[in-house]
């Protein structure tokens, strides 16, 4: 069944590589596999140049028959699945990036008590539809999770931090309101789809949207916050990535008047689908979870 769920996942992903990715193999095991099956078609399945994958009309036809029993022969799979006592198999979760750093301590917890599960963690920030793209859970905030979805909160409301070293402000006042950060070098940072992020604040029920300046663009938050403890500037982060710089005094937190809670953390599943146990298990975790963190907030 390699051979068929390779056709969908490269059709679903547009490439040989990000399918091999999606399927745990190689790319070159993945090209051997469509290689096999349209020898035994005797038909090309696919376009292929050097930038680009599509189906042939022959290949498309075979989709649109192979794809709803490949899907059926899989639910038939979860369903035996789920009958398992002990979890265990491969747990494909699609989350952004800042949320994932958030709930990697969940992921770890269940590793450990898991040992038999392997966690396929994908982060993107485009909206996907998890069952469509073959992920057992997704994470967003609550306001973005599918209606048709069940949802499971993931900890109390977050929020965002304004931050710079203490060594930067030894010879500068600290910004009273955002448009204050308009006379201080900020450290930008570049959005997945390119544009630049407009740094968003809020007080009174009054939101503004602050286009800082700054000496330096970055797309990592790693990056980001090396720069600020280098004294570089002044940053803008989840509040859970700077949270031990606080503590530890290396950053000093401003505006946080302008910062008011944002959406929850959400996990969230079809409601329609028969779960693993692998599923069922990291669910109560999540929950577990959620409750030790809303009750330390």
């Amino acid at each position: 069944m390699i051979e068929l769920d390779s056709v969908v996942a490269i059709m679903r992903r547009g490439s040989f590589r990000a399918a091999a990715l999606e399927l745990g193999m190689s790319t070159t095991a993945l090209s051997n596999a469509i290689g096999k099956l349209e020898r035994e078609l005797g038909v090309r399945l696919f376009n292929r140049t050097t930038r680009s994958v599509s189906l042939t009309d022959a290949g498309r036809q075979f989709v649109d028959k192979v794809g709803p029993a490949l899907r059926d022969i899989h639910e038939a799979m979860e369903t035996a699945r789920s009958q398992q006592d002990t979890p265990s198999g491969i747990l494909r979760i699609n989350s952004f990036a800042a949320a994932a750093r958030e709930i990697f301590p969940l992921l770890l917890q269940f590793l450990r008590l898991y040992p038999q599960v392997h966690v396929d963690l994908v982060t993107e920030g485009r909206l996907i539809d998890i069952v469509a793209d073959g992920f057992d859970l997704g994470i967003r905030t609550a306001d973005l999770v599918p209606s048709d979805m069940i949802a499971v909160p993931l900890g109390p409301r977050r929020r965002y931090a304004v931050v710079a070293s203490p060594g930067y402000f030894r010879t500068r006042d600290q910004p009273r309101s955002p448009s204050d950060l308009l006379a201080h070098p900020c450290i930008r940072v570049r959005l997945p789809n390119g544009a630049l992020y407009r740094w968003p604040f809020e007080k009174g029920g009054q939101p503004i949207q602050i286009d800082v300046n700054g000496p330096i663009t970055l797309d990592e938050v790693s990056l980001a916050r090396m720069a600020v403890l280098e004294d570089m500037g002044i940053g803008f982060f989840m509040e859970s990535d700077v949270q031990s710089d606080f503590a530890a005094g290396r950053l000093v937190r401003i505006l946080e008047d302008w910062t008011p809670p944002l959406e929850q953390l959400c996990l969230y599943y079809p409601s329609r689908r028969h779960s693993s146990a692998a599923v069922k298990a990291f669910i109560d975790l999540a929950r577990k979870f959620a409750a030790s963190t809303t009750a330390t907030a």
